[in-house]
Order: C-alpha cells, then structure tokens, then sequence
C-alpha cells in the first residue's frame, strides 16, 4: 500500500541554523527508497525552497499553505489573489503605514522601497530584502502576500476582509492567504491525485500554520521546537528540531 510524509520546512526540514541535518537528509532518502513519496508542505513560494527539493530530491509539494500544489513536478492546483482583493487590502495597509510584499511563483515583491520590519522577518528566513514594484500585482498571479506589523496589528484585516486568513510567522509577519486555503486542503489534492488512503499519510510540523494539516493526516508529528498549540493536536512528539527531531520520529514510527 502506497504511503506519503508530508514535511514542514522552517523547523522541520531545516534546523535553527536554517541547514538540513544530516540524519534529515539520510533519513528522507531512505523513505523513497522504500517507495514512500515525501512531500514538502509549507507556507514557503516555490522560489524560496527550490534549493531544498534539489538537494533531497523532492518533485511534490504544497507552498503558500496550500495556494499552489505540485505533484510528481506536475502543477495539480492553483488559487491567486483576484486583483480587486489586492487593491483593497493596499488601501487598508496604506492606512495604517504597514507595508506588503506580494508573492508569485517566481519571487517577491516589496510594495514600499525598504522598511526596517520587512528587512528583519525576510532576514531571518535568510533572504534579502526584496526589491521594490508597487504594480508587480498587475503582472503576475500572486498567492500570498505578507503584511508587516506587530502583533495585535493586524486585527483590522480580521475585521475588514472576510475571505481573508492570517497566520502570524514573526513579530513583524504575517502571511495573508484566502480564508479556505490550507496545507490541509492541499494534503487533500494531493492524496486524492496519488490515490493514498489518509491512514497511510504522515506529516510533520512545528508552527501554528500546520495545526490543520496535523489534523488532516493519519499520524501527525509535532517537533519539539513546536508551538504548544501544534504539539497539543500531534500524535506524537519528536526531539528539537537541532537534536535530529525529523530523524528520530521516522525511527519511532517504524518509518525507517
């Protein structure tokens, strides 16, 4: 019987350093080489973790919490922003001086020419600050978009726009994306493509923005760098994430 893992990046895969372990990788390919498919789910772009699925080999995935899914290197679902919803969500920023970057499969675009928050939460997922096009919106399908502000901030946008989700990744960030997209949903692509049973999938996580696809696997793994909230709905949880956290749940789950 066919099986699948769908893996986080950002704490999961990479470690504090933002590096692969290497019992993560060997671990990862020794799941394909028993013929589990492994599957990367993350809030991540395309762009952003193109290296990492190179390196571990990896041709499935769901990026921008479930905008845009991709199977065996095959585009299976896509959902962009409408470009009126981007304009309204502009003016409301302007607002309140919080600034955007829109995000397509290629790249990211900042909507103010620099601003000390963007440069700090882009900064610790080890990217520069992007360049700046207040239009890029006009140009290309955008499928998330990130408002910088401190927490609490943001409950206008809860307040404002209805068919919006906010999942909070930094002090500074937030991801934007619409209210039914998810990793769940995604995960729910993504099987019925493969044609797996949801007991024979397993997904691994650590941020709040993975609860729901814990909930939507047969065996969920919190790491144990995990937000207290993602390791409430695990199945189990793994060590940290610097201590071979990835690794050491395959071995428990006689993945391995």
């Amino acid at each position: 019987m066919k099986k699948i893992v769908f893996l986080d990046i950002d704490g999961t895969i990479l470690n504090t350093k933002k590096e692969i372990p290497a019992k993560t990788k060997q671990g990862i390919f020794t799941l394909k080489e028993m013929g589990y498919r492994v599957a990367i789910a993350t809030g991540r772009g395309p762009f952003m973790f193109r290296e990492i699925r190179e390196e571990l080999g990896i041709d499935s995935f769901i990026s921008y919490n479930g905008q845009f899914v991709v199977a065996s290197g095959k585009t299976i679902y896509t959902n962009p922003f409408s470009g009126t919803e981007i304009e309204e969500l502009i003016v409301a920023s302007k607002e309140k001086n919080h600034p955007l970057v829109f995000m397509s499969t290629e790249k990211m675009i900042s909507s103010v020419e620099y601003d000390k928050r963007i440069e700090e939460a882009i900064g610790s997922l080890k990217f520069p600050h992007p360049d700046y096009d207040a239009e890029y919106y006009r140009q290309a399908p955008i499928y998330q978009i990130l408002l910088f502000c401190e927490e609490g901030e943001e409950q206008y946008i809860h307040e404002r726009f209805n068919n919006f989700q906010v999942l909070r990744w930094h002090k500074y960030a937030v991801d934007i994306i619409p209210k039914e997209s998810s990793k769940a949903k995604g995960i729910e692509i993504v099987l019925e493509y493969f044609q797996i049973p949801i007991e024979n999938a397993y997904a691994f996580g650590d941020g709040i923005n993975d609860l729901e696809m814990l909930a939507a696997v047969g065996t969920s793994v919190a790491m144990g760098n995990g937000h207290p909230e993602t390791k409430k709905v695990a199945d189990f949880i793994t060590k940290h994430v610097d201590d071979d956290g990835l690794y050491h749940a395959f071995k428990h789950l006689q993945l391995l």
